[in-house]
């Protein structure tokens, strides 16, 4: 089930709670009535083998991930998630795995605009004991 990759994108309605939103380009999606944590729990539940969590309140800001969201969803269910949404560079990304949890992390414009390289975040995380792909 591990080729099998659910996407979840959810927006901050309270403490400790986020609600899905369906995908809306930059319009910033439709909610719909599911709790992110229990979508979480169910799409494991229907197969999915990972899980890829994306913090739209953070998505864009490069201020780093919504660690609460990624921790809460990460401690909820069995199967890997990667972190998304928020990257600014790789103290973010670290603090994604350590405080959020992720199994893995995501990150686009960093890359996108040269802010970063792949090679220095691998390089980063390395320094700090997180095992990464040569």
């Amino acid at each position: 089930s591990q080729c099998i990759v659910v996407a979840i994108d959810a927006k901050g309605v309270g403490p400790g709670r986020w609600q899905v939103h369906t995908y809306g380009g930059s319009g910033g999606g439709t909610p719909v009535e599911l709790d992110a944590v229990e979508w979480a729990v169910r799409c494991t539940e229907l197969g999915a083998g990972e899980l890829l969590v994306t913090g739209m309140d953070a998505d864009g800001t490069k201020d780093g991930y919504d660690i609460e969201l990624t921790r809460a969803i990460s401690e909820a269910v069995q199967v890997p998630v990667i972190a998304s949404g928020g990257a600014g560079g790789p103290e973010h990304m670290l603090a994604a795995i350590n405080e959020g949890k992720a199994d893995a992390v995501l990150a686009a414009s960093i890359f996108h605009f040269g802010t970063h390289s792949i090679r220095e975040v691998k390089d980063y995380l390395a320094e700090h004991d997180i095992p990464v792909r040569p």
